[in-house]
């Protein structure tokens, strides 16, 4: 790696060395994801032909397609907390829709970032370590930072981020792609819609008419759309080389981004696709049913990559060499959304799906402004204010809620027959209440406490705590405990250099480039430095915290 030339790192030296007898070790599997917004599983291969979705009814073709994945909460950035830790929203002060604004008002503009405890760190932070090369293109949305994440998540995180870009061509990579063009807000206008309306299956939570058609044909022409970029992307990986080598992942980060989906634990709110493919083609066209959450991808990841699954992550690894026993529930929240507060929770198993609301008081059309910008919304919106909406539409619009409900999801697959009160599934009601007490207990649910109180923990006084800066350890033989903590020198060889903060949960990244904007490396042990000159600037980072202040240093080593 030539920006490790003039030093190795701890892990770096395990990685790039071989082992005790000699052997190159085997070279980790590269691994690219490519994700998409808001987008229920409306593929071909998943027996929804609307959309010509080739590229990725081929992919599915040569992987494997999977049929209950369930994110842990409709809405991206409570999800995306969760993918990118492998921990419940919910467990880490991240389920509130957003926090960088709460209480947006001119009145009482206060914003804020959540505070995940010390020990949560973003799953990519332990494959930085083990060697590989991390991007991200481009969203992130984890509800601890706002758009410029904490350094050390990723090498690289913008829209230029890439895998081809490593220093080190044979670095193994770890690369997001997230594809925007199917959020709900590239669906607010219908004016021009290439989907035949004819094909479309209106859910019956839906009137039938030109306008509910058209949005929905919308939906369909930015799926389609998906389907290419897709293709490119994939043409890029092959023409690169690294097909052979990169197992692929795509999946969505929650439903359909239209009412009653996006926002609701229904499954047309929380059941997404989800297709991988490996470089051997292993399993090439298979289906598998088992029930994944979103919360598992990061440690299936880590397992994937042979790297050690800390033992906090909630997420279970459904592949790889750490793979966890089979889920028989996924689990899922709703909090405050955008403007408006709430609390639902769901259980979902195979055959069944329970969820609890909360404020049984409220409508069910809660006031988001985002939302009312959806043409779905608006017509429904109308025909309630006319008194023309029956059966499953007007249900979906009314004032109050039912406290719980429970659906038969074979049965029922539009969850619109409410059998909370059928008295032969009072079994099947009791055990999951029970499941959702012990959920919401064992997992530390935060949603219980008022969310003043949480920002009270988190930023005192509503001010943003502020990551320490850090300080340079230096072992030389010049000296063995050197007082130099903030300044450089002049040292003989052989020497190390570590880096100390005394933020808890900090961690701290560091540069040898001198430019405006530079690639931060992850600190993961001392720097042996060859001789030579070197300009160091180090940093500490600390996820809600405010990054600390850069420390330089110039060291001379002889």
């Amino acid at each position: 790696m030539n920006y490790l030339k003039p030093l190795l790192g701890v892990s770096a030296v395990a990685f790039l060395c071989a082992n005790a007898n000699g052997q190159q070790p085997q070279k980790k599997p590269n691994i690219l994801w490519i994700s998409t917004e808001d987008m229920s599983p409306h593929l071909g291969c998943y027996g929804d032909n609307t959309a010509k979705t080739p590229n990725l009814d081929r992919l599915a073709s040569q992987g494997v397609r999977y049929t209950n994945v369930f994110t842990t909460a409709a809405i991206s950035a409570p999800c995306r907390a969760g993918i990118i830790t492998g921990m419940y929203q919910t467990s880490i002060g991240c389920m509130h829709m957003r926090t960088t604004s709460y209480r947006r008002s001119a009145e009482n503009p206060i914003q804020f970032t959540a505070v995940p405890p010390h020990y949560v760190k973003a799953f990519t932070e332990y494959m930085r370590v083990a060697g590989y090369y991390c991007t991200n293109n481009a969203k992130t949305d984890y509800q601890f930072a706002g758009n410029n994440v904490p350094a050390s998540i990723w090498d690289e995180c913008n829209n230029k981020a890439h895998y081809k870009n490593r220093p080190d061509k044979n670095q193994p990579f770890f690369a997001v792609f997230n594809w925007t063009g199917t959020h709900e807000s590239q669906s607010w206008d219908i004016s021009n819609v290439k989907t035949d309306l004819k094909k479309i299956k209106v859910p019956p939570y839906y009137p039938d008419n030109e306008i509910i058609r058209k949005n929905l044909a919308k939906m369909y022409d930015n799926i389609a759309r998906l389907d290419s970029v897709v293709g490119a992307l994939l043409t890029e990986l092959e023409r690169e080389g690294e097909l052979n080598n990169t197992i692929i992942f795509f999946w969505g980060d929650h439903g359909d981004g239209l009412p009653r989906g996006k926002r609701w634990l229904y499954d047309s709110g929380l059941n997404i696709p989800l297709i991988i493919k490996w470089p051997d083609k292993t399993n090439a066209g298979t289906v598998d049913d088992r029930l994944i959450s979103s919360v598992d991808f990061g440690p299936t990841v880590l397992s994937l990559a042979g790297i050690t699954v800390p033992a906090h992550m909630q997420g279970v690894p459904f592949l790889g060499n750490q793979k966890g026993d089979p889920r028989d529930a996924v689990f899922a929240a709703r909090d405050r959304v955008d403007e408006s507060y709430d609390m639902i929770r769901s259980v979902r198993t195979r055959d069944y799906l329970y969820i609890r609301n909360y404020y049984p008081n409220e409508p069910f059309p809660i006031w988001i402004p985002y939302l009312s910008n959806m043409p779905i919304y608006k017509e429904m919106l109308r025909l309630d204010a006319e008194g023309k909406l029956t059966g499953p539409q007007k249900a979906w619009m009314s004032y109050t809620r039912p406290p719980e409900e429970l659906y038969d999801v074979k049965a029922d697959p539009y969850q619109i027959n409410n059998l909370i009160n059928d008295p032969k599934l009072k079994p099947v009601l009791d055990d999951l209440r029970k499941r959702h007490t012990k959920w919401t207990l064992e997992t530390g649910d935060l949603g219980h406490m008022n969310e003043n109180e949480m920002i009270e923990q988190m930023w005192p006084g509503g001010k943003q705590p502020v990551t320490d800066i850090p300080y340079f350890i230096i072992n030389a033989p010049e000296d063995r405990a050197s007082k130099n903590y903030r300044t450089g020198g002049t040292y003989s060889s052989p020497m190390t250099l570590g880096f100390y903060c005394p933020t808890h949960g900090a961690s701290i990244v560091y540069t040898f480039e001198e430019t405006e904007n530079p690639r931060w490396l992850l600190y993961s042990g001392p720097l042996h430095l060859k001789p030579g000159n070197y300009n160091i600037r180090t940093k500490a980072v600390r996820y809600g915290y405010k990054d600390s202040d850069e420390l330089k240093g110039a060291f001379a080593i002889k």
